[in-house]
């Protein structure tokens, strides 16, 4: 064979090491034991998991905003025992079932599991569904029954307290919900959002009171109520329609 024809069957002559070699085609080609995959070999050099990255922040996001709920119901507590309002226990329940939430979404995350998360999402709505049940009947309680609230710049105090908790758990959970790609956490932080402005009703209710409307007290309890079975339908919108690509 004539070394024209050998180097048009051939295509491409190289050299290596001395040694020269045909490859019989054209276009990108491996040598072997030059190059190897990394993705091949189960880990990553040096580098956290994804998954684990993902798993921490999750962790991280529940457990701030735990922490800041946890503190600002802690002090309305304390404030409704004072008052006796039924407006600022309605706001109470809530915050202190918000922040339970977070037990089963930082169980989820520490689990790095999709399915937990998906159920710690359900148990989220079911969470505010039940609040806004305990809410409403003690509102219509104090219907039949009228108290007026005691101590009303303290009830206030309680509703300002409430509103930033609320507000800085909202922007915590948002962020890192849709960061993570994480409708449950999403979820909860559109229901913290909600509750900051719920929480401003308190407010309105120590004013109403204070211009000698005590009756406003239980209504706007209702009323808290209603937003809060709202929050319940979007929220239940919110995770049985998410998913993480």
């Amino acid at each position: 064979m004539s070394a024209g024809t050998y180097e048009h069957l051939s295509g491409e002559r190289h050299r290596h090491d001395g040694v020269e070699h045909a490859h019989p085609h054209r276009g990108p080609h491996h040598h072997h034991g030059h190059d190897h995959h990394h993705d091949d070999h189960g880990h990553s050099h040096g580098l956290v998991h994804d998954s684990i990255k993902r798993s921490r922040e999750g962790v991280r996001a529940v457990l701030i905003s735990l922490a800041v709920l946890a503190a600002a119901a802690a002090a309305q507590t304390a404030i409704f025992v004072l008052s006796g309002s039924v407006a600022l226990l309605a706001d109470l329940i809530h915050n202190f079932g918000d922040a339970l939430t977070a037990v089963p979404l930082g169980i989820a995350f520490l689990l790095r599991s999709e399915l937990a998360e998906r159920r710690a999402g359900l148990f989220v709505v079911a969470a505010i569904f039940i609040s806004a049940c305990v809410a409403g009947v003690e509102a219509v309680a104090r219907l039949v029954h009228p108290h007026a609230p005691d101590h009303l710049a303290a009830l206030a105090a309680a509703g300002g307290i409430g509103y930033i908790g609320n507000h800085i758990a909202a922007i915590v959970r948002t962020r890192a919900g849709r960061k993570l790609d994480s409708p449950a956490l999403v979820a909860d932080g559109n229901h913290a959002r909600a509750d900051a402005y719920v929480s401003l009703a308190v407010i309105a209710s120590a004013a109403v009171v204070a211009i000698g409307l005590p009756i406003a007290d239980p209504l706007i309890g209702l009323g808290i109520t209603l937003v809060i079975l709202r929050i319940t339908w979007q929220s239940w919108r919110t995770v049985r329609g998410g998913h993480r690509h």
